[in-house]
């Protein structure tokens, strides 16, 4: 490859780098009023029960109206807010639930410089979500008013409403430990005759994200069936086609069948689980995409980054119309964690209630295997006195040394490769006419000498499982939020050191130290017997579109990349350093002087 095709192919990576900035800049998405968008419910259930269900019998599950809103009410919102040393919990009258959940020890955005004040800008849960945690949304005779007296107890808060028709919803929140809330909801009939309770949804919460500047990329709903987790995103109510081509959007998901353990809805780093008693599973779980308030044009004007249209995904459970007879009562108990996604936390209570809550991190399949080990493996190496950015450095050292005989294997088969590539070309120049020949006489030409081809790509093929399990254990480790190693501020975001005049483009120095190691182990590497020059220029120069890929990923994840390429630089030295030697100590023994005849 000529420095003209050099030159050709860094413009071009350069182009792929900015190619979404300038596509912005100049041709700039058409808005579209939100109200215009076409949404189709593909996933729809029966409409509600209008008759009450027969006595001793199993009511169908129905759903509410598509779309259930909160009755708005005409008196003024009361708040009431508990804290403890994690967190800050804020109720609402309206709907008496939980309005919102911040937690002091985690700020909302990490910025180059630490904040002074830990009481502004804390990272908030449920944040601005048009319906409380805890709300009973559907039918309006399960809501009245919507206004709830708010009590607070001895260790926590009471909400209270009385319907006109004689039912009666009482609201416990009960303060615990490690961002556990106890909760109960009981409705009773205090009238004089059988009432019909209506179908309705008990919001769980509403996937939020972690700042205005998050795109809501890493926000989904997780629920779990006793055996495994389920989970959507952004991509199902999208709706894409081959996932990237325009589709018809979703409005609602719909899981379940009397067998949710647990639902949560998550952004990045934080979320809200509501967990009921294991010998009473939710019968089903309902999500849907909602619209948050937008930033104003103040705000926008202010910081251009902020995201102009943010959405969540309002979760509930949903419950079944009942009768209830005059005195009778339903309660219903739940525990929410509503906290961060600390994976030693969330394993110690999932053994506490025996539903796997770590399910949460995303750490299951095969992958997830590797993910989970290789988080443990940090958080030990960091409990020893290093910091973030060391304990992932110390890490790659670690796996590098347990895959050093493989790789060096690997080494010298591809070099007694090179040896004996002339021997191998002249085999092809002799059958150059028949290729299925040459590819015969070329494989008994590699077994008589001992050689394995596949030899150079195992190492790489090994190591793929724990480059993918490194960044879903980055995706969501909280641990490396705000952590700081050399010039990055925070090693679960890119390490961008100031962004370029005029395009905005962040300048990541990592990435860039990354492909420039890269491209110095490719030229290292021997090159494979029998390859065209041209396409072993081709492979050395192909490194720099990790650059690409990996430009915009966590600090972290291109930290562990670059200090591998380092290693595996310094093994090929050393390799090549102990073969030369052995070659310069190799002394012939002189052979051995003729003995005279005797006369």
């Amino acid at each position: 490859m000529d420095r003209k095709s050099i030159i050709i192919l860094l413009v071009s990576l350069g182009l792929l780098l900015l190619s979404q900035r300038l596509i912005h800049r100049y041709f700039p998405p058409e808005k579209i009023d939100p109200s215009l968008a076409q949404i189709v419910d593909t996933n729809q259930v029966p409409p509600l029960a209008t008759n009450p269900p027969a006595a001793r019998q199993e009511p169908e599950i129905t759903a509410a109206p598509p779309q259930p809103q909160l009755v708005e009410p005409a008196a003024s919102e009361e708040l009431l807010t508990l804290e403890t040393e994690q967190a800050r919990y804020v109720f609402t009258s309206h709907g008496g639930g939980l309005k919102r959940v911040e937690l002091k020890n985690y700020p909302e955005v990490v910025g180059r410089k630490a904040r002074r004040d830990p009481e502004t800008g804390l990272a908030t849960l449920n944040n601005q979500a048009p319906v409380p945690a805890f709300s009973l949304i559907g039918d309006e005779r399960l809501q009245g008013d919507g206004l709830y007296r708010l009590t607070q107890t001895a260790n926590g808060v009471r909400a209270e409403q009385r319907l006109p028709q004689g039912l009666t919803i009482v609201k416990d929140f009960q303060l615990s430990t490690n961002f556990l809330l106890s909760v109960s909801v009981r409705i009773e009939n205090r009238s004089d005759q059988n009432l019909l309770l209506p179908a309705a949804e008990l919001v769980v919460g509403t996937a939020t994200p972690v700042n205005p500047h998050d795109d809501g990329l890493h926000m989904g709903v997780m629920w779990y069936d006793g055996s495994s987790a389920n989970s959507i995103a952004e991509t199902y109510f999208a709706n894409r086609k081959l996932g990237c081509l325009p589709g018809t959007p979703r409005a609602t998901y719909f899981a379940g069948e009397s067998n949710v353990v647990w639902g949560a809805v998550h952004n990045r780093f934080f979320t809200m689980m509501a967990i009921p008693p294991a010998t009473e599973p939710a019968p089903r779980l309902v999500s849907r995409r909602v619209l948050l308030p937008p930033p104003t044009r103040e705000e926008r004007a202010a910081d251009s980054k902020l995201i102009a249209a943010p959405f969540g995904f309002q979760t509930a459970f949903l419950y079944p119309a009942a009768e209830l007879t005059p005195g009778a009562a339903i309660e219903r108990r739940y525990d929410l964690f509503a906290g961060p996604k600390e994976y030693r936390t969330l394993d110690r209570l999932g053994s506490r209630f025996g539903n796997n809550l770590d399910l949460i991190m995303g750490f299951s399949g095969f992958f997830g295997f590797f993910a989970k080990g290789l988080l443990l493996s940090m958080n030990g190496l960091h409990a020893t006195g290093l910091s973030y950015g060391l304990a992932i450095i110390g890490i790659t050292i670690i796996i590098k040394l347990l895959f050093w005989p493989l790789t060096q294997v690997s080494t010298r088969s591809m070099k007694r490769m090179q040896t004996l590539q002339p021997k191998m070309k002249e085999l092809q120049e002799k059958y150059k006419d028949d290729p299925k020949k040459m590819n015969q006489k070329t494989m008994e030409f590699m077994k008589e000498n001992k050689i394995n081809p596949a030899a150079g790509c195992l190492p790489i093929l090994i190591q793929i499982p724990v480059f993918i399990g490194f960044y879903k254990m980055l995706q969501t480790a909280i641990e490396l939020r705000g952590a700081r190693f050399l010039w990055a501020w925070d090693l679960s975001q890119p390490d961008t050191i100031f962004m370029l005049p005029g395009l905005e483009f962040p300048v990541n120095p990592l990435p860039l130290i990354m492909g420039a190691t890269q491209l110095w182990q490719a030229r290292l590497m021997p090159p494979s017997p029998g390859m065209d020059p041209v396409q072993q220029k081709m492979f050395q120069y192909m490194p720099l579109i990790f650059i690409f890929i990996l430009y915009n990923f966590s600090s972290g994840l291109t930290l562990y990349w670059t200090v591998q390429n380092l290693l595996t630089i310094a093994q090929m030295k050393l390799t090549r350093a102990g073969e030369a030697k052995s070659a310069q100590t190799k002394v012939v023994a002189p052979a051995a002087a003729p003995t005279k005849k005797k006369d």
